[in-house]
């Protein structure tokens, strides 16, 4: 199903705050046109208000190719109930909710719904986002397809075996730029304790941190290679390693616990 296809029968976008807009900016921008979009969202931006041709808050279509709900979990009790009448049906329904399993939609919607899980992130925003993604027994390989081609107007798009790794997920890609914010910050806090400008110090270590993602995505070394690459035995870059890598109080075991506390909360949340 392409873009010409959603149109005709029509994309409704359940909620449509900083990842549904930035979805739905990379959707147009590939050429899904305004008139073929419905969007619910009560307290609407003034870019979605400027989109002339969406239909928003307007009657939904008979038959729609697909619903996106990105709603907040929070809401998903009030959203779900408005859009039963297109349960059991040809409408695929893909959720980008965080913490909502399947099974949620499928008692509200009927369990022949076509539904699929996705878990993207927040560099959507800047089309730099990896979104995972799972079906249910109901979404065959054309609504996985469909799916991925829509979630890759913001990123990359990766499958999961089965939707338990979705916890993992969230607690990697889905929390995971939070840490990274974290680390410029603090390597920005450290460069002005050793007597930068607090500016130049903040530049320094998001060019940095951004230059080395970028190095680390587009090499075909590992991250482990690259790191050996840069450091020089009893050099000062091996200095900074053996604080970091310590195997007790290091980065590792750090990042491990952290991980390990955002798996466990997404496991709790989804109960």
């Amino acid at each position: 199903m392409d873009m010409l296809e959603i149109a005709r029968r029509g994309l409704v976008l359940a909620g449509c705050g900083k990842m549904g807009s930035a979805m739905l900016q990379g959707w147009l921008a590939e050429g899904l046109p305004e008139a073929g979009v419905w969007v619910i969202d009560p307290k609407p931006s003034d870019w979605l208000k400027s989109l002339r041709e969406v239909h928003l808050n307007a009657e939904l279509p008979p038959d729609p190719a697909v619903v996106v709900v990105a709603v907040k979990p929070q809401m998903m009790d009030e959203a779900l109930p408005a859009l039963r009448r297109f349960g059991e049906g040809r409408t695929i329904f893909l959720s980008i909710a965080a913490g909502t399993p399947i099974s949620t939609f499928e008692s509200v919607l009927g369990a022949a719904t076509p539904v699929i899980r996705a878990m993207p992130n927040t560099p959507a925003a800047v089309g730099r986002g990896i979104t995972a993604l799972v079906g249910n027994a109901c979404a065959d390989e054309a609504a996985m397809a469909l799916a991925e081609g829509l979630l890759s107007a913001v990123g990359q798009t990766v499958r999961l075996a089965d939707e338990s790794q979705m916890d993992a997920v969230t607690a990697v890609s889905g929390s995971g730029p939070a840490y990274v914010f974290l680390l410029i910050e603090s390597l920005a806090a450290a460069g002005e304790a050793e007597g930068l400008a607090p500016d130049l110090a903040l530049r320094l270590a998001r060019a940095t941190v951004a230059g080395a993602g970028a190095l680390a995505e587009a090499s075909e070394e590992s991250p482990a290679q690259l790191r050996i690459n840069v450091t020089s035995p009893g050099g000062t870059t091996a200095a900074a390693l053996e604080v970091l890598m310590d195997e007790t109080a290091g980065l590792p075991a750090l990042m491990r616990r952290a991980v390990r506390a955002a798996a466990a909360r997404s496991r709790e949340l989804g109960k």
